[in-house]
């Protein structure tokens, strides 16, 4: 059957994944309320930032890999969606990190300055299945707690951290 000759080894994967970290897949919705329970989210991140790239594709989320997770609203922290996120430091036991969007936002570029976000490409990679271009968000840095990522997608190559790190750094 063609949909087990592409689905199994995304199924795979998503299993060796999870039996590392020992999570559980969720089901339901990808937009949810209240994904840490008891309020645990800190806020988004508003430190100085030096993004740092250490890939280890060892079954952990570090910097330099793109990862799937949860990511809050920036306007209501309780609510959010599961989305790709390009890991950028540390900040104690969170991960930072800055999401991603197949969105081009090229063609809105001024309205989406106006509005206070700034994005930066960085082309497609193994996060999307689908093989579509991303842009990364470099004036927003997101807290994770590490242990509800949920798989990791792939390594951004280094020559494109490096200008996501530099917009980063041009942003804050």
């Amino acid at each position: 059957m063609q949909w087990q000759r592409v689905l199994r080894p995304i199924l795979d994967t998503a299993a060796r994944g999870l039996r590392r970290s020992g999570t559980r897949p969720q089901s339901g919705p990808t937009t949810s309320r209240t994904p840490h329970p008891g309020g645990g989210y800190p806020g988004d991140y508003t430190g100085p930032l030096e993004p740092e790239y250490a890939p280890n594709p060892d079954g952990r989320p570090d910097p330099g890999e793109v990862v799937w997770t949860w990511v809050p609203y920036e306007e209501d922290h309780g609510q959010g969606k599961d989305r790709p996120v390009l890991v950028v430091g540390r900040d104690g036991r969170w991960l930072l990190a800055l999401q991603l969007t197949s969105q081009d936002h090229d063609r809105d570029a001024g309205q989406e300055r106006a509005a206070g976000r700034l994005w930066v490409d960085v082309g497609s990679g193994a996060w999307d299945t689908r093989g579509r271009p991303s842009e990364v968000r470099v004036n927003r840095v997101i807290r994770v707690d590490p242990d509800r990522v949920r798989r990791e997608g792939a390594v951004l190559p280094r020559d494109r951290f490096d200008a996501v790190a530099e917009a980063v750094r041009r942003a804050t």
